[in-house]
């Protein structure tokens, strides 16, 4: 498995089956940041796999290896909510707590995009932000797992 780094320079977990790139981990570092400039009231991003393995992060003071274990959990939970309600794919999940939000967006597949903002973030925004990054961040794991 290929190294590749978050913001604290620590290894991350590659995608199952799929040895993912340097150049690929730094796009959707790219990606995560941009995101994080664009709306400041974010705290901290994460993008894991569906297995709560880290592949990315841009935050501090969070646990991301927690945040990202959580996140999937999460994540499975809303698929299974969603197939029984017969309502289409998980797309996202949002949860609002005391300080702020913590919202959920699926990956493709195979992963997961997890936002931490304060309580002044605006959820209308949030949206239109974080789903086209989402969609772009699968774009990128998906070409990295084709290399």
């Amino acid at each position: 498995m290929a190294a590749r780094h978050s913001t604290d320079e620590r290894p991350v977990a590659a995608l199952p089956d799929v040895d993912v790139r340097p150049d690929a981990t730094d796009d959707v570092l790219s990606e995560i940041r941009a995101l994080r400039d664009r709306l400041p009231d974010v705290k901290g991003l994460v993008v894991a796999t569906v297995d709560g393995l880290l592949v990315a992060h841009d935050s501090t003071g969070l646990e991301v290896d927690t945040v990202a274990a959580m996140s999937a959990a999460q994540l499975g939970l809303g698929r299974q909510i969603a197939r029984a309600v017969s309502n289409g794919d998980f797309l996202e999940n949002v949860t609002r707590t005391t300080h702020g939000y913590v919202a959920v967006f699926a990956v493709g597949q195979n992963a997961l995009l997890t936002v931490v903002a304060g309580s002044d973030l605006n959820l209308g925004r949030l949206h239109y932000e974080a789903r086209p990054v989402a969609e772009r961040v699968t774009a990128l794991l998906a070409s990295a797992a084709r290399s």
